[in-house]
């Protein structure tokens, strides 16, 4: 994926301003920043979720605003705040999802099976989304975005809300389908996260790019939390008011 000089004000805010990024194949990518920082909006623009202002996405050099069917048959998208058909149960939604790609009945059947066992959610396939938990309408989400197989995976804090077992369970997914020639970009606010499973990384704060590459070309020697921090800038130490340290 390249991103081109995407830019997106919100009345007098400007959330993006001219952010440039270019994403490797073949690559895990993670981008960071803080609360507003701009990454929801940069990745809603590169999925083509919400028209910028000036500025280019491209997915494997098709532009996603221009060709948008071609470049959204490559790009598998989990988005954060999309609502989902949640009267459909899980097995529905997944195989729903699956037509909508073309794929035959047949064969969504089979992977929609497979996805459901990934995700640990077979005992759940035949139960309401609606009913879901937090996690598991998570979950259920990125099996939508796998079942047809993209070159290319957006994924807008897929960790969130998801307990340890199951977050391992997805690094393993993710880690396999990078290892068979997919490229996927996550966004996080766990820095942990990102650099045990990220081999590049992106740091956006207040819609502008402040650096890219390399995780350990980025870190510098750091932690990716320390590195962060530093680059960010807005750590306060401090003990809090009396009154709250008497509590």
């Amino acid at each position: 994926m390249e991103l081109r000089g995407l830019h997106k004000r919100f009345g007098q805010k400007v959330a993006v301003e001219d952010l440039s990024l270019r994403v490797p194949a073949g690559s895990f990518y993670g981008l960071v920043g803080p609360n507003g920082a701009g990454k929801t909006t940069t990745l809603s623009m590169a999925t083509g979720l919400l028209a910028p202002d000036a500025g280019q996405a491209l997915v494997h050099g098709v532009d996603v605003w221009r060709d948008p069917v071609t470049a959204k048959a490559m790009l598998g998208n989990l988005a954060d705040g999309v609502k989902l058909f949640d009267r459909l149960t899980g097995e529905q939604l997944v195989t729903y999802n699956g037509l909508l790609f073309g794929i035959p009945h047949d064969e969504i059947g089979r992977r929609t099976t497979d996805l459901l066992a990934l995700m640990d959610m077979t005992d759940a396939a035949g139960t309401m989304v609606v009913d879901y938990s937090a996690g598991m309408t998570k979950k259920i989400a990125l099996a939508c975005a796998l079942v047809h197989a993209p070159r290319l995976l957006v994924l807008d804090e897929p960790f969130e809300s998801v307990d340890p077992v199951s977050a391992a369970n997805i690094q393993d997914i993710l880690t396999s389908y990078v290892a068979g020639g997919g490229t996927v970009i996550v966004s996080s606010h766990s820095m942990d996260l990102v650099q045990r499973m990220c081999d590049h990384v992106a740091v956006v704060a207040a819609g502008r790019l402040l650096v890219a590459g390399r995780v350990d070309d980025v870190r510098a020697g750091q932690s990716l939390q320390d590195r962060f921090v530093e680059l960010v800038g807005g750590r306060r130490h401090t003990e809090g008011p009396e009154w709250l340290r008497r509590s």
